[in-house]
């Protein structure tokens, strides 16, 4: 029952069964590891299950709020995960939300003006980039093909390289399901 404390729905929806198995997970490390002090503040929003070639990844949903703390012991707490859920990629992003193009019909709903943070733009470029962590995105390219589709190149750090190298496959099918674009992630020599 303590691990309903660190799932916490919106609007009071009930939790399923994985996402209260991950909250689970994260209540023993708090219990029985050394990130005891960081995790008893934080929670999660959701969790999702995401087949990637045959393998599976884990999406962690947090609140934006607290998304700063949790990336300050995310390579810590993604590592345990992984251990706990046996090889499956675990990748944690901040739960924003998009708010539609305010249209002349609209106008009289809409008292604020809609903030940029709330656009589509803005909130798919904030997944790529929590998706990501720790690397940093140094570039990004949009070739658009023959048939019109898009495809974006996104350049990363070379110095995280050999830490999240073997997580591309993953990232690009994360961002692929929850934004429908393709990416492909690479990591270019540093030039002047």
């Amino acid at each position: 029952m303590l691990s309903a404390s660190k799932i916490i729905k919106p609007a009071g929806e009930k939790a399923d069964e994985f996402e209260n198995s991950i909250a689970h997970a994260l209540l023993d490390l708090e219990l029985n590891s050394d990130l005891k002090a960081q995790l008893r503040e934080l929670h999660i929003t959701a969790a999702k299950e995401v087949d990637v070639g045959g393998k599976k990844a884990v999406i962690i949903f947090v609140p934006v709020p607290q998304l700063r703390a949790f990336q300050k012991i995310q390579t810590r707490l993604v590592r345990e995960l992984e251990k706990k859920f046996s090889g499956k990629h675990v990748v944690f992003i901040a739960q924003r939300r998009i708010l539609p193009k305010p249209t002349r019909k609209t106008k009289l709903r809409n008292k604020q003006k809609r903030p940029f943070s709330r656009t589509l733009t803005s909130v798919h470029d904030s997944i790529l980039e929590d998706l990501v962590f720790p690397a940093e995105i140094v570039g990004k390219r949009i070739r658009i093909r023959l048939d019109a589709t898009r495809l974006i190149k996104v350049h990363l750090d070379k110095n995280q390289q050999t830490n999240i190298e073997h997580k591309v496959e993953t990232f690009a099918a994360i961002y692929k399901r929850l934004t429908g674009k393709e990416v492909t992630f690479e990591f270019p020599e540093a030039y002047l």
